[in-house]
């Protein structure tokens, strides 16, 4: 850019005038000494021009390869940003910057997913539909563990934590449901539909099977937040839980209707653990712990869990054929 030039005034101007420069981008006036042009800028010696000396000599002139370059340079005296009618710089028309339109458009978004949030899967698929989406809502609780289909109904592995609706109506793990509050239960994706339409609190009568014989029995249902207000009591009671001296995933569930056998064969104890000591051994078959039936390994660990360490148990086992019940001390696990 070509540096600032003597501003040539008549002979009647000011001694300011007589000393005044022009910028050499937009020619606008400058007062002596200054070093850029106020109007649009401009610093000596800079722009993209060739360069040439911006310090001159007393009655010096311009070099010979000096020239005004208007490539970058808007018109003599005219301002860099484009105006509007009042002389003020245009704004963009919407006033957003690109940070501003990024913030929008990520509230836009993570809003958008907190609504599909209130959406769950629900039932699992039937022959490769795919999974239905429903609005979540409070179901009631009844305290069963891994419902599963089976013949006649729906069967579950285990009821916890104590105290729940399924354990005061006196299920227990390998018990078939074939009816729920007047229902007829044929799979497990009924059976929660209807615990998502039972009123919490409600009493229901239920049907079920156990070693094939029918019984009813009634239980009322609790909300999650009662649930989980149960088996937190539990987990955190100061007794601990119990301990039998064997391997859950070391036994196998018995169930012979002709031999009228049903429980849980133990294939592993611990040595010198509470059952080992108390006379439980290799290939017993338990029919009840506690006096509450034994059909499922998971039943078995749950009310293992759950007796107080110290206290004494009634076992009852068949072994060769023979029924015994054998007292066991249990210890903490």
């Amino acid at each position: 850019m070509q540096p600032q030039q003597k501003f040539s005034g008549s002979g009647s101007g000011s001694a300011d005038q007589s000393s005044a420069v022009v910028c050499g981008q937009c020619g606008a006036p400058m007062p002596a000494g200054m070093r850029f042009c106020r109007t649009c800028g401009n610093r000596l010696g800079e722009g993209p021009a060739e360069y040439t000396e911006t310090v001159r000599l007393p009655n010096g002139t311009t070099g010979p390869n000096a020239q005004f370059n208007t490539q970058y340079a808007a018109g003599m005296g005219g301002p860099m940003a484009r105006q509007n009618a009042a002389g003020y710089p245009k704004r963009r028309r919407f006033g957003f910057s690109g940070m501003t339109i990024l913030w929008i458009v990520l509230g836009v978004f993570f809003a958008s997913g907190g609504g599909l949030s209130m959406l769950k899967l629900g039932r699992t698929p039937r022959s490769g539909a795919g999974p239905a989406a429903i609005f979540s809502s409070p179901r009631s609780y009844v305290g069963v563990d891994q419902l599963r289909t089976t013949d006649g109904g729906v069967t579950f592995v285990s009821v916890s934590p104590p105290d729940s609706p399924a354990d005061k109506a006196g299920l227990v793990g390998g018990d078939i449901i074939t009816s729920f509050d007047g229902h007829a239960v044929t799979d497990d994706n009924q059976m929660m539909d209807l615990l998502r339409q039972t009123p919490i609190g409600k009493t229901v009568e239920v049907v079920y099977l156990r070693d094939g014989v029918a019984k009813k029995t009634l239980l009322t249902t609790i909300s999650e937040a009662g649930f989980n207000q149960l088996k937190q009591l539990f987990d955190s009671r100061p007794e601990g839980r119990g301990k039998f001296g064997f391997d859950s995933n070391r036994t196998k569930s018995v169930s012979n209707p002709e031999t009228k056998t049903f429980g849980v064969r133990i294939n592993w104890l611990e040595t010198n653990g509470p059952a080992d000591l108390f006379g439980i051994k290799t290939g017993d078959i338990i029919t009840d712990f506690d006096k509450t039936p034994i059909r499922t390994s998971e039943e078995l660990l749950s009310r293992v869990r759950r007796a107080k360490p110290k206290d004494v148990v009634e076992v009852g086992v068949l072994r060769d054929g023979q029924p015994l019940k054998i007292p066991v001390t249990m210890g903490r696990d």
